[in-house]
């Protein structure tokens, strides 16, 4: 899968936003938006084929979701036997993941590159792509904030809130799945994780088909989308990714340093010249998963960890321990809704930093595996479908970034288990500057 959505298949969803766009603003340019050939184009060629790629991609999201809610939590079933090791791994998972999701809405609230649109762009926006999303939007916040907001995550009926994509409520029944899982016999729960597992194996690869239509779907979006506003999606494109790798370097520059100091007990410089290769080895694959044998290396000969702890929390974190994927995830969700001119309120930021957080958690480690449950977590705030292609063909940067910073925190997660468990400190580390050179042979 890894290598199936490489680079290659990136630099085509790439040429596929920039062609879309030249062709969208020449267009625009040439024509006007509303011109009859734009609009025939727009409805008959470059809409069905841009929906085709979407629907692909919302098709899989309720599914995904509960299949991988529900296997990690029954993975977590273990945490019984492994006892206070594996209850450390998550507590730090949970606790650097919501960190760093919390980092990505002050960078994006604060900033608002969505705001670089004009108001009369984002009301023709909303006009043109979101004709329900004052429904949605209502939907999303529930009303207000009450008793009700923490009832209706509860689901009455899990098929129903699949239909309606109501992720809250499949997120809490695949908890509590997951759970129940954990508490009959293990061989009378075994089918039914390998049947999840299969499920989860298959919608991961129909994610890969979707990306595989990616530089076609994005094309006729962003040339739907170009040829309408012009140049004024596109100018603040550049803004929200400068946003989302501002807000990575941070949470690994000032946030992860800080926990390595503080908790760790180890200098930052010292334990990024020992990971180095793993962090690199995840900028250049995007994949958490293709990464694992790297940073086993770089945890276990790199730093000293013993391999018991390495062994047993990196699996994990590879799966659970999704720092910069909810950065991401926090910061596009809240841009698309700028962009669309949504306003949330301090209930909906919350809402998103929770799910940014879950949904990280549940991502595949692969290429373009936290794109469908983006789409979700943008659709309950009524951003339209559309919203998701602009931001597709810078993906592959932000791709890249993300995974390196996921892989950090996970090495990261491991030496604070092992300095906890009195296995492993900072002094077991050699510094590569101060290493005593080899004697000469005579």
């Amino acid at each position: 899968m890894a290598k199936s959505l490489g680079g290659k298949l990136h630099t085509k969803i790439l040429a596929g936003l920039l062609l879309g766009a030249a062709l969208g603003i020449l267009a625009n340019t040439l024509l006007g938006g509303h011109h009859p050939f734009t609009e025939w184009v727009n409805h008959y060629v470059a809409g069905p084929l841009g929906q085709v790629f979407l629907r692909m991609l919302f098709m899989i999201v309720m599914p995904l979701v509960f299949a991988s809610i529900a296997l990690g939590v029954a993975g977590l079933g273990d945490l019984r036997r492994v006892g206070r090791i594996g209850g450390k791994a998550v507590g730090y998972f949970l606790a650097t993941t919501f960190l760093a999701a919390a980092t990505g809405l002050f960078f994006v609230g604060v900033l608002r590159p969505g705001d670089a649109i004009d108001a009369p762009v984002k009301a023709e926006l909303m006009a043109t792509y979101a004709g329900d999303a004052s429904a949605k939007l209502a939907s999303a916040s529930g009303g207000g904030f009450g008793v009700h907001t923490f009832v209706n995550i509860v689901t009455r009926n899990p098929v129903k809130s699949a239909v309606e994509g109501d992720m809250l409520g499949i997120i809490f029944f695949g908890i509590v799945f997951g759970a129940a899982l954990t508490l009959i016999p293990a061989a009378r729960a075994k089918p039914m994780l390998d049947l999840l597992q299969s499920l989860n194996d298959a919608v991961i690869a129909i994610v890969g088909m979707a990306m595989r239509l990616a530089p076609y779907g994005v094309t006729a979006l962003i040339f739907g989308v170009t040829s309408r506003f012009g140049f004024a999606l596109l100018l603040p494109l550049g803004g929200y990714m400068l946003v989302v790798l501002g807000a990575l370097l941070f949470h690994a520059v000032v946030n992860l340093s800080l926990v390595l100091r503080l908790l760790v007990g180890i200098s930052p410089a010292l334990f990024f010249a020992r990971v180095r290769s793993a962090v690199v080895t995840a900028f250049s694959t995007s994949s958490s998963s293709a990464t694992l044998p790297t940073a086993l290396d770089a945890a276990e000969q790199g730093l000293g960890v013993p391999p018991k702890i390495a062994g047993f929390v990196l699996p994990l974190g590879s799966t659970m321990c999704m720092n910069g994927t909810s950065i991401f995830e926090g910061v596009t969700a809240i841009f698309l809704c700028q962009v669309f001119g949504i306003d949330l309120n301090l209930v909906q930021m919350t809402v998103i930093v929770v799910m940014s957080v879950i949904t990280a958690i549940g991502a595949a480690g692969v290429p373009g595996g936290s794109i469908p449950l983006l789409a979700g977590i943008v659709a309950m705030f009524g951003v339209p479908a559309e919203g998701i292609a602009i931001i597709l063909g810078v993906d592959r940067l932000l791709d890249m970034s993300r995974t390196a910073v996921n892989v950090y925190g996970d090495i990261s997660a491991t030496a604070f288990v092992a300095r906890s468990e009195g296995l492993w400190n900072a002094s077991m580390v050699q510094d590569p500057r101060q290493a005593v050179p080899a004697p000469e042979r005579a």
